[in-house]
């Protein structure tokens, strides 16, 4: 897979991802040159016409030729110690979306994000950027379909939570002491009738302005920190 820009180049090669080729720019990125050195990258020089013919204009200079990202089983993500906090995401398409799902689900410590195999944005270039290298750090769980997934976490005891506009309940309802798995649906379109069917609880963000709906990146954010606080507090 090609990927580019600094931090996703930058985590790359931190966590030791397979890099078989590192393109830049000349007289840039010193640190992130020298560091592939030490970890014997191939390391080619591009103009800067052809970095932007190769990688578009979001390069910041330096790309690389990285192994693809493998996916988790759910069954071993289950099997970890910690207590679960999830995020399932049902019919996000938008690649810039995941991305910046994925990028909060790292930063606020979560236990990884789930999604399906079809109909759904996967990890691609833009995805990667957009976390800003998160990918390398969260488990990413691609799943088969996403109810059979439901039903595998409820038999593990863990709590399945839909965000949805139709309910009464908000996050505040929620009881952070258990293992969790937090489903988000897509922009526009929210859960599906049967991802919504099958979660226990169903909760909103409480909102105060005149909108009823929150971009769903914002929305993972708001919500992974709000449980995350009341876990450690």
């Amino acid at each position: 897979m090609l990927i580019y820009g600094t931090n996703p180049i930058k985590e790359a090669l931190n966590a030791d991802r397979k890099i078989f080729e590192m393109f830049h720019v000349e007289k840039t990125h010193p640190d992130l040159v020298a560091l592939a050195k030490k970890k014997d990258v191939k390391i080619s020089l591009l103009s800067k016409d052809a970095m932007m013919k190769k990688f578009g204009p979001n390069h910041q200079s330096i790309a690389a030729n990285v192994e693809d990202y493998a996916f988790v089983p759910l069954q071993e993500a289950l099997e970890k110690p910690d207590k679960k906090l999830f995020v399932m995401l049902d019919g996000v398409e938008d690649p810039h979306n995941l991305g910046a799902v994925i990028r909060n689900v790292e930063a606020l410590g979560a236990s990884g994000i789930i999604i399906p195999k079809h109909r759904t944005a996967t990890i691609t270039p833009t995805v990667v950027k957009v976390s800003s290298g998160a990918v390398e750090y969260v488990d990413i769980i691609q799943v088969p379909n996403l109810h059979q997934a439901i039903l595998k976490l409820k038999e593990a005891n863990v709590w399945v939570v839909g965000t949805a506009l139709d309910t009464d309940d908000t996050l505040d309802d929620i009881y952070v002491d258990l293992d969790l798995c937090m489903v988000f649906g897509s922009e526009g379109k929210g859960l599906s009738q049967l991802v919504k069917k099958h979660c226990d609880y169903l909760v909103k963000i409480p909102m105060q302005g005149q909108l009823n709906s929150l971009n769903i990146s914002v929305s993972t954010g708001v919500a992974l920190y709000d449980i995350m606080k009341r876990r450690r507090g």
